[in-house]
């Protein structure tokens, strides 16, 4: 049994760089506004390589993981 990657994203944190739906808009999707919000809390293993990066390349650090190989 694989560990399920979950995602959360901080509205206060998020500036709308949108860096996450660019790499993985499969996982991301923005709000009227330009902020990002994940589309699903639970990741499906195709996508947490792509999901990952994202979280990496968030700016302020408004994406958190827990379980999957980001945990």
């Amino acid at each position: 049994m694989t560990n399920s990657l979950k995602l959360s994203l901080d509205p206060e944190l998020c500036q709308g760089h949108a860096r996450c739906f660019a790499l993985a808009p499969e996982v991301f999707r923005l709000d009227a506004q330009g902020h990002g919000e994940v589309r699903s809390e639970s990741v499906p293993e195709a996508l947490q390589a792509k999901a990952l990066r994202a979280v990496r390349a968030c700016p302020e650090r408004a994406i958190k993981t827990t379980g999957g190989d980001g945990a």
